[in-house]
C-alpha cells in the first residue's frame, strides 16, 4: 500500500510571496521529488485535502495539478487519485537555446519557455547576434553536449540584409538529430516535416493583421512603412512583401522608407508603421513637436508588442511571444515533432 504524503510537510505555501500560489504548489512538489522526499509512484494528497489544509481554493490546486499532469510529472488514476509519474521526468534535460538577439520580445519567448518547461531541465541561453560565424562555431563546439537544440534562425548576410538561413547554416542544423531539434519563430523551408517548429509567417501575418485592422486603417490616406534595410538586427524581407500586397489589393497609397529622418515631412492622413523601437520614439517626438494629434491626424502602428507600447497606447501588429515560448516547451515535454503557427494579430490602441 502506497503511503500518502502529508501535504503540509511537503507543500510549502507562503501567501506573502509574489509567486502565484498554484506555482508554489508546482514548485514544492517538483523540488521534493528531485530531493527524494516524494518517491516514484507515491500517492499525492487529493485536491480537496490540499485545499482544506492549506486554505486554498480548489481552482488553485486544480491548476497546479493540471500543470504537473501536462508535464508528465504526475498521473491521475480514476477513483484512486494522483501519483508521481515516470522516473525519466526527474532527469534534467540539457537544452541549448540559440536566439538571434536579446530583444524584449525574444526574452519573452525565452522566459515563457523557461516557466513552462519547469525545473527538470538545464537551459543554456546563447545570443549569436544574427552572426553566421558565431552561430556555426557555437553549434560546432556543442555538437554532442545537449539533449535538445532550440534555434531561432535570423541572420545578416554580407550586405546586412536579412537571411533565414545560408547553405552553411542548413548543413550545420542538418547534422543535429531531428528528434533533438526545434525551430522557433522563423520557419526554415529546407527543414523536413519531422522537425518540430513553432513559427511566424511574416508575409502572410502582416497582410492578414492589416486586413483585420482595416476599419481603423481606412481613415488614413497614405501608409508609410519605415523598414531599416541595414539594421544591426535585420527584419525578414517577407514583411515588405506582405505590406505591399495589402496596400496594392486595397488601393492604398504607400511608401517604404529605409530610415526615419530628422525633420520628417508629415501630412494629415499619414499612417506610419514602425519596425524599430528607437524609430518609434523618434517618430512620436517629431509628431508631437509639429503639434499633430496621434491617432487622429497621424496614425502610428508598431511592429512587435511590448509592455511599454501597451502602456503608451501604441497600436501594434504582433505575434504572441508568450504563447510561442509556451508551445515550444509543451511540444518538447511531449516529444512532439509537429509544426505550429503562432497567432499574429492587429491590436487596436489609441495611436490609430
Amino acid at each position: 500500500m502506497k503511503k500518502i504524503i502529508d501535504e503540509t510537510k511537503y507543500i510549502d505555501i507562503n501567501k506573502n510571496f509574489r509567486v502565484p500560489m498554484y506555482q508554489q504548489i508546482v514548485d514544492s512538489i517538483i523540488n521534493n521529488i528531485s530531493n527524494g522526499n516524494i518517491e516514484l509512484n507515491e500517492k499525492l494528497p487529493s485536491i480537496n485535502a490540499i485545499s482544506k489544509r492549506c486554505y486554498l481554493s480548489r481552482d488553485t490546486v486544480e491548476r497546479a495539478y493540471r500543470i504537473l499532469k501536462e508535464r508528465n510529472i504526475i498521473v491521475s488514476i480514476p477513483r484512486r487519485g494522483y501519483y508521481v509519474s515516470k522516473p525519466e521526468t526527474l532527469h534534467k534535460s540539457k537544452i541549448l537555446f540559440l536566439v538571434d538577439k536579446l530583444s524584449s520580445y525574444k526574452m519573452k519567448v525565452y522566459n515563457s519557455f523557461l516557466d513552462r518547461i519547469g525545473l527538470n531541465s538545464k537551459i543554456d541561453l546563447v545570443v549569436y547576434h544574427c552572426d553566421e560565424s558565431f552561430f556555426l562555431n557555437t553549434l560546432r563546439n556543442n555538437k554532442s553536449g545537449y539533449d535538445f537544440y532550440i534555434i531561432v534562425p535570423h541572420f545578416k548576410i554580407d550586405n546586412l540584409h536579412h537571411a533565414s538561413y545560408t547553405e552553411e547554416v542548413v548543413q550545420a542544423i542538418d547534422a543535429i538529430p531531428k528528434n533533438k531539434l526545434m525551430i522557433l519563430d522563423n520557419l526554415m523551408p529546407s527543414m523536413g516535416n519531422d522537425v518540430a517548429a513553432v513559427y511566424q509567417e511574416f508575409d502572410k501575418d502582416i497582410y492578414e493583421a492589416l486586413n483585420d485592422g482595416m476599419a481603423k486603417i481606412s481613415k488614413y490616406k497614405k501608409m508609410v512603412l519605415i523598414y531599416p534595410e541595414n539594421s544591426v538586427y535585420p527584419f525578414p524581407r517577407r514583411i515588405l512583401h506582405g505590406f505591399r500586397k495589402f496596400c496594392l489589393e486595397n488601393e492604398i497609397d504607400y511608401e517604404i522608407l529605409n530610415e526615419l529622418c530628422d525633420g520628417m515631412s508629415f501630412k494629415k492622413g499619414d499612417l506610419f508603421i514602425i519596425m524599430e523601437e528607437s524609430d518609434l520614439v523618434d517618430l512620436v517626438n517629431q509628431i508631437r513637436e509639429k503639434r499633430f494629434k496621434i491617432g487622429e491626424e497621424i496614425g502610428v502602428v508598431s511592429y512587435n508588442d511590448t509592455l511599454l507600447k501597451q502602456l503608451l497606447g501604441i497600436a501594434v501588429v504582433s505575434t504572441d511571444f508568450k504563447i510561442m515560448g509556451e508551445m515550444a516547451a509543451q511540444m518538447l515535454l511531449k516529444r512532439q515533432t509537429n509544426r505550429v503557427k503562432v497567432p499574429f494579430s492587429f491590436i487596436d490602441r489609441p495611436s490609430v
